[in-house]
């Protein structure tokens, strides 16, 4: 059971992180809601798991690594609210659990820097959701805790190309507003290097080195593509869900310099420029 990880909620940026792993001589168990999920993530040489279905405590009290990448609920962290006990239980045979949070614990400071010493003042409920699932999880005694605070994610399959191409791309204007962003294989190769030096309790934010406005990502996506520049539409009157608006709602410049001094990460994709050519080079995804 050395090299296992039990994935709990294994999803965009776990999938990533097996990818490094497995090729190591990991065993990777990744639980997923659906059963309709399980042959994908068989056939990337993770072991599926469906939860809820499957009693998850005698294998939570055997993996010494853990990693939980799913969000809060209406009852706060979902493995805390069922294996809590079973959780506090194991902690201390554990050698590293890792929490994947957001850069929204931060809440909205008008476009100014924040680092991990930063008070969290969450603007959305969120943001609020995910400050106390991290109180929960260091609530845990002898947990080895790491707690990963990701800014906006995107990589294969998630970035601005295809909007782009089928013209349905915007640029919304909202002046002053600025977001930090992260490819998600810097994710993994953070998450890879923590796996290697464990360091109890540490809390790491995971951006790229270049906060940039998010018209100027989409503007640079149309013209790597050689295709017009997408409307610019102010964002008091566009038309959004409340969900793509609520990421308005906070502006602010990420550093990262605490992850690079302690593990020694460097961002294979240190700008959204250098991320981008990687998705196109991979075929526009």
């Amino acid at each position: 059971m050395e090299k296992t990880l039990l994935s709990f909620g294994h999803g965009f940026s776990a999938r990533a992180l097996a990818a490094r792993l497995i090729p190591q001589g990991w065993r990777i168990i990744g639980t997923t809601r659906s059963a309709d999920k399980c042959e994908a993530i068989a056939a990337t040489g993770v072991e599926p798991l469906v939860w809820p279905g499957n009693d998850l405590a005698a294998l939570i009290k055997e993996v010494p690594h853990l990693l939980v990448s799913a969000g809060p609920g209406t009852e706060g962290d979902p493995l805390l609210a069922a294996y809590r006990d079973a959780i506090k239980a194991a902690a201390t045979n554990m050698r590293w659990v890792g929490y994947l949070s957001t850069t929204g614990v931060y809440g909205d400071h008008q476009g100014a820097w924040v680092d991990e010493t930063t008070p969290l003042t969450p603007a959305t409920k969120r943001g609020q959701a995910r400050v106390e699932a991290e109180s929960a999880w260091q609530a845990i005694p002898d947990a080895p805790l790491h707690i990963f605070r990701l800014a906006g994610i995107y990589g294969p399959g998630r970035g601005p190309f295809a909007k782009v191409r089928k013209g349905t791309a915007r640029r919304i204007i909202k002046e002053g507003q600025i977001f930090s962003r992260i490819h998600v294989e810097d994710i993994a190769q953070a998450l890879e290097l923590s796996l290697a030096t464990p360091q109890a309790g540490a809390i790491y934010n995971l951006c790229d080195d270049d906060p940039a406005p998010p018209q100027d990502v989409i503007g640079h996506a149309a013209e790597l593509l050689g295709l017009p520049l997408p409307p610019a539409i102010p964002f008091e009157t566009a038309d959004m869900t409340p969900m793509a608006r609520s990421f308005y709602a906070e502006s602010k410049k990420v550093r990262n310099d605490h992850v690079k001094a302690q593990l020694g990460w460097q961002p294979a994709y240190p700008d959204y420029r250098s991320g981008l050519a990687d998705l196109l080079a991979r075929g526009g995804a």
